[in-house]
């Protein structure tokens, strides 16, 4: 079952994984500390959360990585190593940033980084629909997953701990040095060969992925598909959205959230993507689907049982365990998904297309999670959250039925590319 995690294109994918999450703490979380912490006014840091609106409005500039290249490296090489150099030399500027005393040229320069964040995501989450297999899918997102996650954690808690030894520039003069690091990825990186062209103009890399993917699936089946990518992960991201609160209301201490949920739940996440991308290489992506949505379902059911325990250590350990799990075995089929209905010759539009879709579930879905909390009470918000999972496993059938091809088809015979 692992013996796929076993080649070059798993390296690479890894590497690319870990480049793409260094920037997401310095923008938000780590960022937001050192802002605390050099006595910026609290008004002014929920201001600065707008810094992060490149991640949504990538798709914006997406037809741009998929439309040109560059003489000697080709298109995606050329875009990673452009955006990874970018990335280190905007990084390393913070150096001499000051939020406490000149806030406006450090909000300039934490823009420019979310900005040449959201560049580089784009194509490193193309890469894969690029170079994999069908077989090789589950494995590819497994193992991205797997190097971002641990970024996260060095820009996050290890970010966090150096600062109180080390001075806030140093920290990210220090991450900017990370960041160059991961020029080796790009460098080891297969350039993935097209037998289709590239969009030859500006006006074909915006319209052409759009059409190309309802032609393809049919409109009925396209926008089935879409209101899928929208509702798949609903109750798993009503819960996302409370946890912190239910557990703080329910009598655990922050001391208990943060060790637990943040360590365990980030370690568990990571299990359930590494199995989850094992199981979909050998069952499929629809029958991952399937049962990793049911999986993904039921957990939210552990939370209900807490909520009707109240404080009780073991099975909040436990709760976290099998809920982090269960997202981590969702996101490995829903990310291989995604890639799957990505035409190589438009993958990186297509997949910031696909993904600001998802973000609407995600994002805007749960925004009133928290008055229905308040309406409802814990145990019925919960109950509720599990009923909220179960319109999009029964749209499967429409799209992903259960009998259905086990490879993801439309990577190759739709698209007609050949992968390195």
């Amino acid at each position: 079952m692992f013996e796929v995690f076993r080649s070059r294109k798993m390296l690479v994918l890894m590497l690319l994984g870990f480049s793409s999450g260094i920037p997401l703490y310095l923008t938000s979380r780590t960022l937001q500390a050192w802002m605390t912490t050099d006595g910026v006014d609290l008004s002014t840091i929920g201001f600065l959360s707008l810094i992060g609106l490149p991640y949504s409005l990538k798709f914006v500039w997406a037809p741009l990585l998929d439309r040109y290249s560059f003489p000697g490296l080709g298109r995606r090489r050329g875009w990673l190593l452009l955006s990874q150099a970018a990335l280190a030399l905007s990084i390393g500027a913070m150096f001499f940033a000051r939020p406490g005393s000149h806030i406006r040229p450090f909000a300039t320069v934490a823009f420019l980084i979310a900005f040449l964040s959201a560049t580089q995501d784009i194509t490193v989450n193309a890469y894969p629909a690029d170079i994999l297999q069908p077989n090789e899918v589950g494995a590819g997102v497994g193992i991205s997953v797997l190097g971002y996650r641990i970024a996260l954690i060095l820009t996050g808690s290890v970010a966090l701990m150096l600062a109180g030894y080390w001075s806030w520039p140093a920290v990210y003069l220090a991450m900017s040095l990370l960041m160059l690091a991961t020029l080796l990825a790009s460098t080891i990186a297969p350039e993935p060969v097209l037998t289709e062209r590239p969009p030859a103009t500006m006006r074909e890399a915006v319209r052409m992925p759009i059409m190309e993917f309802f032609r393809r699936r049919g409109t009925v089946n396209a926008s089935l598909i879409l209101l899928f990518i929208i509702l798949y992960r609903l109750g798993d991201s009503m819960i996302n959205n409370m946890t912190t609160p239910f557990l703080l209301q329910t009598g655990f201490t922050l001391s208990d959230v943060g060790a637990i949920q943040t360590g365990v739940g980030l370690l568990a996440t990571i299990v359930g993507v590494l199995a989850g991308g094992a199981v979909l290489s050998r069952v499929g992506i629809n029958r991952s689907l399937w049962i990793f949505g049911g999986f993904q379902a039921v957990s939210n059911l552990a939370y209900w049982m807490l909520a009707e325990s109240g404080r009780n250590y073991s099975l909040m350990v436990g709760t976290i365990i099998v809920e982090n799990v269960c997202t981590g075995l969702g996101t490995a089929a829903l990310v291989g998904f995604l890639i799957s209905l990505c035409n190589p010759r438009f993958s990186a539009t297509q997949y910031a297309l696909l993904s600001s879709v998802m973000a609407v579930g995600r994002d805007v879905l749960v925004a009133p999670t928290g008055r229905l909390a308040e309406l409802t009470g814990w145990p019925l918000f919960f109950l509720i959250s599990f009923a909220a999972a179960l319109p999009g496993l029964m749209l499967l059938p429409a799209f992903a039925p259960w009998q259905g091809p086990r490879s993801a088809a439309p990577l190759t015979a739709l698209s007609g590319n050949k992968r390195n």
